[in-house]
C-alpha cells in the first residue's frame, strides 16, 4: 500500500494514461520495440519507443501519446503492453508509440507545466509543444517501420493537453487527435484553480511528486517530498494553517517552481492567461475527438472548453464524447457504476469499441472522414446514450429555479415576496464544510456523485428542495448559478451544488437502500473577489447586497419521476479548496490573523432573487 498521497495520485494519473504490462501477457511476443532520440529544430532530443506488431503484414498507422508521466520503461529489453483503449486497435495492427515530453524523464530540455504557446515565431528555433508534436511525427514517419504514413494523437489529462497543443497547425501526417480529459485551463476552470478558488488538496499531493527538479536523461526521479496525511486529510491541512505554510521546510521549502508561481501570480494575469489552451486552438485541420467525463473531478472542464473553441475557431470535423466517469474512467475494463450510483451497463466498453476505435480507424485506415455522429453523450439519471450533432444540443429551453422560502426550490418567482427576504449562515473556516462525508483521505473519485446528506446536516449549508417531481425532468448544457449574497466581511466563496434526491423506496441492483439518497449531480465555487472580474479583483462591501454569478460545468441528467432536485449553497469546500480568510487579501502570503468567521446572508426576494439556471429538454 503507498501511504503518500502523492504517489498515489501519481499512480493513478500513469495507470489512466499508460497500459502497464498485465500478468500473464507477453509484449515481447506480440510487438518490436524501438527506441529514438528524435532532434527537435532547436538541436533538444527527445525520447520516444514505438512499439511496432509483429506477424502483422503490411502497414499500419501510428497511435502516439506525448507525456509527462514517464514513456518508459526505458531500455530495447524492456516492454510494456503497449496498446489501450479498445483491444480493437492490437488486432488491426496498430503501431503505438510514445514519448516524453521536453525535460522529462529521458528526454532533454527544460520541462515547463503547460508551456504556452508561441503567438508569434521569430524564427524557425522557436519552439512550443505544437512544434515539438510536429518535428516527433516528421521524423516517427520517416524511420518507424512498417507505417503508413499516418499519424494519430490522444492522451488523458497532462497527455490529453499535449494531443490537444499538437492539433494545432498540425503536421500533414497527424490525420487525428482526441484530447481526453485535456489539460486546457488553470485559473477559471481546470485542477489547480476553479473560478480563482485554488484546488489545495490535489495540487499539494501533485506537486509533491511532480515539482522536483528533473535531472534529465534520466529514467525517473525522487518525489519532492514524503507526507503522511495520519489517516484524515481534513485534519491534515486544517493543521497546516495558511497556505505559506506549505512552502515551511517540512513540504516545498521554496523548491518547487510552479508552486512559487501559484503563489506569485494570484489573479488571472499574463501568466495564467499564457497557459490557456482552448482559446490557442486554431490552425486545426485534422479530425478531433475530445472526451470527458460528466464526473471528472479534474479535468471536465478541459473536454468541454476544448471542443467549445475548436469548433468555434477552425472547419474541421469536430466531435466530443461526454460520459458517466471519473477522471480518466473510460480508459478502465469496466465502468457500470461510480460509488453507488449505476450506470446500467459497461460505458467504458460502449466508448471504446464504438466511438474511440472507429473514429481513429477512419481517419488512419480508411477514408479520413469519421462515420461516427459528432457528439456522443451519456444521459445520467436515465442511464442512455445519446447522439446529437453539437453540443449543447438543439432546441434547449433555458428556465430558471428560485431559492425560495421555507427551503423550498420553485420553478418561478416567489410571488408577492416584495419585502427583502434571505437565509442565513456562519461561515467558519476553522471549521469548513467537507466536500465528502466520513473520514477524508486522499482525493477520492466518487465525490462528484456522492451522497450529500452530510452536508444538509450542517447549520453553514443551505439546502433547498423542489416537491417531489410529478414527470421525469431533464437538465442539459450549461447550468449557471445567480445568487444575491450579503457578508459581514469583505471577502467569501461561494459552493454551489444541483442535486438528485432519491424517493423512500430506491434500492440499487445490488440491494442497497438508496431510500433519500441525495446525489450529486453538478457544482463548482466561485472566489467571491473575483465575481467581476477574474483579472481585478474586489472587495465586498460589509452589509451590502451583491451578485455572485457564475458558470458550473455542463449536465445531461434527468431527475426522475418522484425525485426532487435540490440546490445547496456553502461557503467552504475542504480541503478540496483551500479555505478563504474571508478578509480580503493575498491567500497565498497572509497569516492566520486574517483567518475571520462571516456571516452570509443569501437573499431571495425584494428584486434579489437567486436562482439557477438551466437548459431543459
Amino acid at each position: 500500500m503507498i501511504n503518500n498521497p502523492a504517489m498515489r495520485r501519481l499512480l493513478v494519473l500513469v495507470l489512466t494514461a499508460l497500459a502497464l504490462t498485465a500478468p500473464g501477457q507477453d509484449p515481447k511476443g506480440r510487438y518490436t520495440k524501438y527506441e529514438y532520440n528524435i532532434p527537435m529544430r532547436d538541436g533538444i532530443k527527445l525520447y520516444v519507443c514505438a512499439y511496432v506488431p509483429k506477424n502483422k503484414p503490411g502497414s499500419h498507422p501510428i497511435l502516439l501519446e506525448r507525456t509527462p508521466y514517464g514513456a518508459g520503461p526505458y531500455g530495447a529489453d524492456s516492454y510494456r503492453d503497449p496498446s489501450r483503449g479498445s483491444k480493437k486497435f492490437e488486432e488491426a495492427g496498430y503501431i503505438f508509440a510514445y514519448g516524453d515530453v521536453r525535460g522529462i524523464h529521458m528526454s532533454e530540455g527544460v520541462f515547463e507545466d503547460v508551456r504556452p504557446q508561441l503567438q508569434f515565431r521569430t524564427g524557425h528555433d522557436d519552439v512550443d509543444e505544437s512544434t515539438d508534436t510536429y518535428d516527433t511525427i516528421d521524423y516517427l514517419i520517416k524511420h518507424v517501420k512498417d507505417n503508413n504514413g499516418r499519424v494519430g494523437i490522444w492522451g488523458i489529462s497532462y497527455p490529453g493537453g499535449y494531443a490537444a497543443l499538437g492539433a494545432i497547425h498540425n503536421h500533414p501526417a497527424l490525420k487525428a487527435a482526441s484530447p481526453q480529459a485535456p489539460v486546457s485551463e488553470w485559473f477559471i476552470g481546470d485542477d489547480m484553480h476553479h473560478h480563482g478558488a485554488f484546488f489545495l488538496q490535489d495540487c499539494f499531493s501533485f506537486f509533491s511528486g511532480m515539482g522536483g527538479p528533473k535531472n534529465n536523461p534520466s529514467p525517473g526521479w525522487p518525489p519532492l517530498f514524503q507526507f503522511d496525511i495520519g489517516g484524515d486529510a481534513y485534519k491534515f491541512f486544517l493543521n497546516l494553517g495558511p497556505i505559506k505554510n506549505a512552502n515551511g521546510p517540512k513540504y516545498f521549502n521554496n523548491r518547487c517552481k510552479f508552486w512559487n508561481d501559484v503563489t506569485y501570480h494570484p489573479d488571472y494575469d499574463d501568466f495564467w492567461q499564457a497557459r490557456n489552451v482552448e482559446h490557442n486552438m486554431r490552425g486545426v485541420t485534422c479530425p478531433l475527438l475530445t472526451v470527458g467525463g460528466w464526473f471528472d473531478a479534474e479535468d471536465m472542464f478541459g473536454a468541454l472548453h476544448v471542443y467549445k473553441a475548436t469548433g468555434e475557431q477552425n472547419e474541421n470535423w469536430n466531435g466530443l464524447c461526454m460520459g458517466p466517469w471519473y477522471h480518466g474512467g473510460w480508459s478502465s475494463g469496466l465502468m457500470d457504476r461510480l460509488g453507488d450510483v449505476e450506470f446500467g451497463s459497461n460505458t467504458s466498453k460502449t466508448f471504446q469499441d464504438e466511438v474511440e476505435f472507429p473514429f481513429f480507424d477512419a481517419c488512419l485506415r480508411g477514408d479520413g472522414k469519421p462515420a461516427i455522429p459528432k457528439v456522443t453523450v451519456f444521459e445520467t439519471g436515465r442511464n442512455e446514450w445519446h447522439k446529437f450533432d453539437t453540443w449543447p444540443p438543439k432546441g434547449l429551453k433555458r428556465v430558471e429555479y428560485y431559492l425560495g422560502p421555507g427551503s423550498t426550490l420553485l420553478a418561478h418567482a416567489p410571488v408577492g415576496d416584495r419585502q427583502p427576504s434571505f437565509d442565513q449562515y456562519v461561515s467558519d473556516p476553522m471549521n469548513p464544510v467537507p466536500y465528502q462525508g466520513g473520514t477524508l483521505q486522499w482525493r477520492s473519485t466518487t465525490y462528484m456523485d456522492d451522497d450529500q446528506r452530510f452536508a444538509e446536516a450542517r447549520p453553514d449549508v443551505l439546502s433547498y428542495k423542489s416537491e417531489p417531481l410529478t414527470a421525469d425532468t431533464t437538465w442539459a448544457g450549461p447550468v449557471t448559478a445567480d445568487l444575491w449574497v450579503k457578508v459581514s466581511t469583505t471577502d467569501a466563496d461561494f459552493v454551489v451544488k444541483v442535486i438528485d434526491v432519491y424517493p423512500r423506496g430506491t434500492k440499487s441492483s445490488h440491494g442497497k437502500d438508496l431510500s433519500g439518497y441525495e446525489q450529486l449531480v453538478r457544482a463548482d465555487v466561485m472566489r467571491g473577489k473575483y465575481r467581476r472580474s477574474y483579472q481585478n479583483p474586489v472587495p465586498f462591501v460589509p452589509g451590502v447586497p451583491d451578485e455572485v454569478k457564475f458558470p458550473l460545468p455542463d449536465l445531461y441528467h434527468t431527475f426522475r419521476k418522484g425525485h426532487r432536485i435540490m440546490v445547496q449553497v456553502q461557503s467552504s469546500w475542504f480541503p478540496l479548496v483551500d479555505r478563504n480568510p474571508q478578509s480580503y487579501c493575498n491567500i497565498y502570503t497572509c497569516g492566520q490573523d486574517a483567518f475571520v468567521k462571516s456571516t452570509v446572508e443569501v437573499e431571495r426576494g425584494a428584486g434579489h432573487f437567486s436562482r439557477i439556471e438551466v437548459g431543459k429538454m
